[in-house]
């Protein structure tokens, strides 16, 4: 058994991840910032009240694992917003920066704040997104989510060098276009289907290959 924490554990993909580690036996903290009847009723310990964005927050967090062991840290909070050329306005730039702050520092934040919880042999998958690989942008538009995506990969393999030498290895993970409410429900994949692979990549993946950047479904993605 494994003590898995998820961060954006109340829906989608979280909640997914959630119900896949828990039923083959793990032992799950589901993080989120407000609570789901479906994320009561996994059995997890669910942490409500945690924005990802909230350094009191997230050492409140902290304090309350006591000595708790994190054998694998899945950051997967995230948010997206949808700005065009020439239509940006304040509130768009507004957008921007809260998906910078969710998305690419969020992780981060969640990350150093755990790090006492994290021993040798730990595993952090980082959930981003293949619209943050710069050679594979050819759709363009999305600027804040594109963005913040990509400066979470760099943020991923920073992570990844410099958690190395105490044996802990870093992932930067795509779950595929999943219909979840950030897309509306559209998507080729459901949350279950990607929440299976990404548990695979996790399960499959070690200190070899820390700081790549993995599509579910196994393939190697571009920068």
């Amino acid at each position: 058994m494994k003590n898995v924490l998820i961060t954006g554990a109340n829906r989608g993909i979280g909640l997914a991840l959630t119900r896949r580690f828990t039923a083959r036996g793990d032992r799950v903290i589901a993080v989120c910032r407000q609570t789901s009847e479906a994320l009561d009723a996994t059995g997890a310990q669910v942490e409500a009240g945690v924005d990802v964005t909230d350094d009191a927050a997230l050492a409140k967090l902290a304090q309350r694992l006591g000595d708790t062991r994190i054998d694998v840290l899945v950051l997967n909070a995230g948010i997206m917003t949808r700005e065009v050329l020439g239509e940006i306005g304040s509130t768009g730039w507004d957008d921007m920066r809260r998906q910078f702050e969710v998305n690419a520092l969020g992780p981060l934040r969640v990350a150093q704040a755990l790090l006492g919880h994290l021993g040798e042999g730990a595993k952090i998958g980082i959930v981003t997104s293949r619209m943050g690989s710069v050679a594979d942008n050819g759709s363009g538009g999305r600027y804040g989510y594109r963005a913040s995506k990509s400066a979470v990969n760099a943020i991923g393999k920073s992570l990844a060098v410099d958690l190395a030498p105490r044996g802990i290895a870093v992932f930067l993970l795509h779950p595929g276009f999943v219909a979840t409410d950030m897309v509306g429900g559209t998507g080729e994949v459901s949350p279950e289907h990607a929440a299976g692979q990404l548990v695979e990549r996790l399960d499959t993946l070690g200190l070899a290959q820390t700081g790549t950047f993995w599509h579910a479904n196994g393939s190697e993605l571009p920068w």
